[in-house]
């Protein structure tokens, strides 16, 4: 069984919506909120990455120019 998000799936179920329908609906979120947690924690190296490189290149500025 795949991950599921409780909260949406109780939700669901409150509002009418067959266990099953409401199971796939949960299931579905959840994989989407893995993949979210994939970009963030790429795009926070990135962000390190970007930091860095940009250090870097104010540091050969300031030693040509010093």
């Amino acid at each position: 069984m795949s991950l599921m998000l409780s909260k949406t799936y109780q939700a669901l179920k409150a509002a009418g919506a067959p266990e099953d329908k409401a199971r796939e609906a949960a299931e579905e979120l959840a994989s989407y909120e893995n993949r979210l947690m994939g970009i963030e924690a790429r795009l926070a190296r990135l962000e390190v990455m970007a930091g860095i490189t940009i250090a870097g290149i104010l540091s050969l500025i300031l030693k040509a120019f010093s």
